[in-house]
């Protein structure tokens, strides 16, 4: 979830630069960082990213999973060692368990970066060249309102769609990231049971992600009725 939210807080930004400069420099770079993202696979993107900033620079702290050795885990309220960790008052806990975490999410974020891109370019394009556009130009309206209000508003449906299945994409890398960072996730944990013929961990684990698609989904369904006025959740 958290690296979806930092592939949306870059992509959507890029594919609105991309789409209001179409053919200049800007839009070639977008594109081409959209198509590596999307080109290179999350365990490769994952040990470079640990080759760079852990190997190479030491900022990041060795992939051992989500606390260093040194620190013993707080004590569960939430299941989330940030939260507990701010809860029981230990920052240097907390800042700990979100260094282990900033990697992992960088690559997963990453992942998701190149379709979210792709798709809002694409939908900006084709509402800048749509005709109530043209209209509003030669109205006056200046470029801001064109593409902040208009434009922008109406190539939102298709991104939003996008989500559901760019986090379906996101969960089946996510098991690859897993080992690369030693992380316990729920992908790691998925497969295993698979290994060992856990069929109980196995149906748990499907309920979970059925739940999980069918409240995003809901989700979906009321980010439309918030960006276009004429559906409503009525019908």
């Amino acid at each position: 979830l958290g690296a979806l939210i930092i592939s949306l807080l870059i992509a959507v930004p890029m594919g609105v630069l991309a789409a209001t400069r179409s053919g200049k420099p800007i839009d070639h770079v977008c594109r081409l960082l959209a198509t590596a993202g999307v080109s290179l696979p999350t365990f490769f993107t994952g040990l470079a990213l640990l080759f760079i900033f852990y190997y190479l620079l030491g900022w990041a702290p060795a992939p051992v999973g989500r606390l260093d050795f040194i620190y013993l885990p707080p004590d569960p309220v939430t299941g989330f060692y940030i939260i507990d960790a701010l809860i029981a008052g230990d920052g240097a806990k907390a800042y700990a368990a979100l260094q282990q975490l900033m990697l992992p999410m960088i690559t997963l974020a990453l992942f998701t970066l190149a379709p979210i891109t792709r798709m809002t370019r694409g939908a900006m394009l084709q509402a800048l060249g749509s005709d109530f556009i043209r209209t509003a130009k030669a109205a006056g309206l200046s470029r801001d309102v064109l593409v902040g209000r208009y434009a922008f508003q109406n190539a939102m449906l298709p991104v939003v769609t996008t989500l559901g299945m760019v986090f379906s994409f996101t969960l089946g890398a996510n098991v690859l990231v897993e080992k690369v960072f030693a992380w316990p996730g729920i992908g790691s944990f998925a497969v295993e049971a698979l290994v060992v013929s856990d069929y109980a961990a196995v149906q748990g684990f499907v309920l979970s992600m059925a739940i999980l698609f069918v409240v995003l989904n809901l989700g979906i369904d009321i980010l439309y009725t918030l960006i276009d006025p004429r559906i409503t959740i009525n019908g």
